[in-house]
C-alpha cells in the first residue's frame, strides 16, 4: 500500500488529503484569510500551516510514499505525471507563465517531501497541458497565438474516467469535454490527445460566472482607448468581474438559478445566454474533432445543476450521447496520477520536455 500526502493550493485556501493508494484516508481544508500577496511570503507561510498538521493530526504525519502537488503555469507540456526537480522549481518560483496559487503546489510538495526521506514528489496534468495541433494554435495574426491553458486535471481524469466505465481505451475515444465552473473551458479529446481548447485564464470561450467569455475585437479595442478604464479595470471587466457577475453582482449560479425559477426575467435570459455560448462551443469542437464524438461530458461544479445541464444536454444531445460527472475531485485525481507511477502503469515525465 502507498500512502500519499496531495497539496492543492487556491487563492484563499490550501487542501490537504491523505491516500491510501486510491483510498482518501483523511482530508483538511486550510482557510488563509490573511496569506501574504507575494509568492515567496506566501509559500513560508503555506509551509508553517501545513507542517503543523503533522503534530496536530497523527493521519497527516510523514512518512510518506510519494507528495503529489497540483501543477502550476509552466512551460506548454504533454499530459501527464512529472516529477517535481530544480528546473521546474526555478520556473514555478519566477512565474515563467503567469502567477497563480497553483504555482505553489510543486513548490510545497518539493518541501514536503524532503521531511519524509526525499521520497518522489510529483504534479500531475497542470494547467499548461498541450497537446493542441497546428492550425488550433493560428489565432488570426501572427502577433497572436492560441494557447492551451485550462482545467486540465479534471478533463483528463473524467474523460479516462468515462473510458473505464464504457470498458473502451481513452486512447480510441472521441469525447467534447466541458468543465463549467467560474471559468468554463471545453476541449475535443480526439484518440488521448485535447487537440483544441479555449483558453480558461484569459477569458476566452462561453460566457461563465464570472468571465466575460470571447467579446468582440473592435468593440474591446475602442474601450481600451477610450481613456474611461485602466488596464487592470478591463482586464476585471473580463475574468473575474465580466459574465454573469457583470450584470448581475453574482457569480453563485445557484442563486441565480433560483432567481430564474423565481420568474427573474434578467436572471433566465443569461442563464439561457450562457447555455446557448456552452452549446455552440461544443458544436465547434465537435467540427475540431473532425469526427463523430462517442460522447460528451460535463464536469465542474455548475454540472451539479439539472437546469442548467438540461438545457445543455437539449441543446447539444444529437451530437452524441452526454455524460455527467458533477463536481471536479482533483484531490483524487492527483492522487491518481502518483499511484499510476508508484504501480509501475505509467513513467513519471521530465521537466521541461525536450
Amino acid at each position: 500500500m502507498n500512502r500519499l500526502f496531495i497539496i492543492n493550493p487556491g487563492s484563499t485556501s490550501t487542501k490537504i488529503a491523505i491516500y491510501n493508494d486510491l483510498q482518501c484516508v483523511s482530508v483538511v481544508n486550510l482557510s488563509h484569510p490573511d496569506r501574504p500577496d507575494n509568492q515567496e511570503d506566501d509559500f513560508v507561510y503555506r509551509i508553517k500551516h501545513i507542517k503543523a498538521l503533522f503534530g496536530l493530526n497523527p493521519d497527516f504525519a510523514p512518512p510518506f510514499d510519494a507528495i503529489v502537488g497540483r501543477g502550476g503555469l509552466l512551460l506548454p507540456l504533454q499530459s501527464g505525471v512529472y516529477a517535481i526537480n530544480d528546473i521546474m522549481r526555478d520556473h514555478l518560483r519566477k512565474g515563467i507563465s503567469g502567477r497563480h496559487a497553483s504555482n505553489l503546489g510543486g513548490l510545497l510538495a518539493h518541501e514536503i517531501a524532503a521531511e519524509s526521506n526525499h521520497c518522489p514528489a510529483f504534479i500531475v496534468n497542470p494547467v499548461v497541458v498541450d497537446e493542441l495541433t497546428p492550425s488550433a494554435r493560428v489565432a488570426g495574426h501572427p502577433l497572436f497565438i492560441r494557447k492551451s491553458i485550462f482545467h486540465a486535471l479534471n478533463h483528463k481524469s473524467v474523460a479516462m474516467r468515462y473510458a473505464r466505465e464504457t470498458g473502451l481505451k481513452y486512447e480510441k475515444m472521441n469525447l467534447i469535454v466541458a468543465h463549467l465552473g467560474g471559468g468554463i473551458t471545453v476541449a475535443a479529446h480526439k484518440k488521448g490527445r485535447i487537440v483544441d481548447v479555449n483558453n480558461g485564464m484569459n477569458g476566452y470561450g462561453p460566457l461563465s460566472p464570472e468571465r466575460a467569455g470571447t467579446l468582440g475585437a473592435g468593440e474591446l479595442v475602442s474601450l481600451c482607448f477610450s481613456g474611461k478604464y485602466t488596464q487592470k479595470e478591463i482586464q476585471n471587466m473580463l475574468i473575474g468581474r465580466g459574465g454573469i457577475n457583470a450584470y448581475t453582482g453574482l457569480s453563485n449560479m445557484q442563486l441565480v438559478e433560483e432567481k430564474a425559477v423565481a420568474g427573474d426575467k434578467q436572471c433566465t435570459i443569461l442563464l439561457e445566454a450562457m447555455v446557448q455560448s456552452i452549446a455552440r462551443n461544443i458544436g465547434a469542437m465537435a467540427c475540431g474533432i473532425g469526427e463523430h464524438p462517442d460522447a460528451i461530458i460535463l464536469t465542474g461544479g455548475i454540472a451539479h445543476s439539472a437546469y442548467i445541464t438540461g438545457r445543455i444536454i437539449k441543446s447539444v444531445g444529437f451530437l452524441a450521447p452526454v455524460k455527467i460527472y458533477p463536481g471536479e475531485d482533483e484531490m483524487y485525481a492527483l492522487a491518481e496520477g502518483a499511484f499510476s507511477v508508484l504501480n509501475g502503469t505509467e513513467m513519471a515525465k521530465n521537466y521541461p520536455e525536450v
